[in-house]
């Protein structure tokens, strides 16, 4: 972890400085809170030094239960950490075993009680449906104990398998022993109607947060807008470039040693403009006030959009509405979100045909 600490500090004093100072931190991807304090301080005071840090900046971390205790979650808060994503998944022990997860249900209880105790109110909680063997009546106690904790925020993912990985070799996707499409997609109306009984605002299609507290930094990436990315498999969007770090350790060894000797300079063209208009929208749906379809317009693809649309419109997954500012299209709630890959595709397939020909144009 020292050895990789070295190098991303390494990366970020390499990064010239494209944007004013940063207004969100996410120490996210695989288990940041298994850094120690000092590890988190230096990686902070780095990006402060580098960057400039905005006095009222969210600086968030993933932390799983039973990686931290109360000492170390000082330590962070000390060094300036304001908000917390709790990865819990499932508070039934068998079902974090089947997925291969180290905490149990007592240390969710134990952490959220170190959260209380430094004052972190700020917090958000992760679970997933369509675990091995979860059944309905399991989610329905997930739900009930998670809102019985009451987060700030919180968010709810179904469970993606990916095939390279040891569980996707294990389990593989409508097979026994995970629930059919029809439970899970049965679980996320479940969660929709119970946590938005319970006060929750259904802002993004797998997150809810009590008013106030929606994350500001993930709503940075579903609104297109420039950030940096450092580490392993991060990806930057800045100056209109779009560009994805190795993901293996020894590649990205490797990445920081040319980038530092390239004074930070990344070999990648600027996103298209079209490109850019397929990106926001792809991102900008997510969120429950939908998207603008100006910069479609602007493409000259808009009535082949809305014809292509017409469908999802009928159905009830999305509404098209016109604003002072132009016509935005939205998903519903929660038929559109727990179905926007139809709408997402239909989109996808209607300005990626037509990029060749707008990318010609002078």
């Amino acid at each position: 972890m020292a050895d990789y600490v070295t190098l991303l500090v390494q990366e970020i004093r390499a990064t010239p400085v494209q944007e004013g100072e940063l207004q969100t931190v996410f120490l996210g991807g695989g288990t940041p809170s298994l850094l120690s304090v000092d590890q988190v301080g230096h990686i902070l005071q780095v990006l402060r030094e580098q960057f400039g840090l905005h006095p009222g900046a969210e600086i968030s971390m993933e932390m799983d239960p039973g990686t931290f205790d109360r000492e170390h979650l000082q330590g962070y808060v000390a060094h300036g950490g304001n908000r917390v994503s709790l990865g819990v998944q499932s508070f039934q022990d068998e079902a974090l075993a089947d997925c291969g997860r180290f905490h149990r249900g007592v240390d969710v209880d134990r952490a959220v009680a170190d959260l209380r105790a430094v004052g972190v109110d700020n917090w958000s909680l992760d679970l997933i449906s369509g675990l091995p063997h979860q059944t309905m009546a399991d989610w329905a106690e997930n739900l009930a104990r998670a809102i019985a904790l009451r987060p700030a925020h919180l968010s709810v993912y179904d469970l993606t398998v990916e095939p390279q990985t040891p569980f996707g070799r294990t389990y593989q996707p409508g097979v026994a022993p995970l629930p059919s499409d029809e439970t899970t997609l049965s679980m996320l109306r479940q969660a929709q109607q119970v946590l938005t009984a319970a006060g929750y605002d259904h802002y993004e299609i797998s997150n809810y947060a009590r008013p106030g507290y929606p994350c500001r930094h993930n709503r940075v990436y579903w609104q297109n807008q420039s950030h940096y990315g450092f580490g392993m498999g991060a990806t930057s969007y800045t100056h209109q470039q779009r560009f994805s770090r190795p993901r293996t350790r020894r590649e990205y060894a490797q990445w920081v040693e040319a980038y530092v000797h390239n004074n930070g300079q990344l070999d990648c063209p600027p996103t298209p403009f079209a490109e850019q208009v397929l990106d926001g929208l792809m991102t900008g749906l997510r969120l429950k006030e939908g998207v603008s379809l100006v910069p479609v317009q602007t493409l000259g693809l808009l009535d082949r959009t809305l014809t292509a649309l017409q469908p999802h419109l009928d159905r009830g997954l999305a509404i098209l509405t016109e604003t002072p500012t132009g016509p935005r299209l939205r998903l519903t709630d929660p038929d559109g979100f727990f179905l926007s890959n139809a709408v997402i595709v239909t989109l996808f397939g209607v300005l990626e045909a037509a990029m060749p020909a707008v990318a010609a144009e002078p």
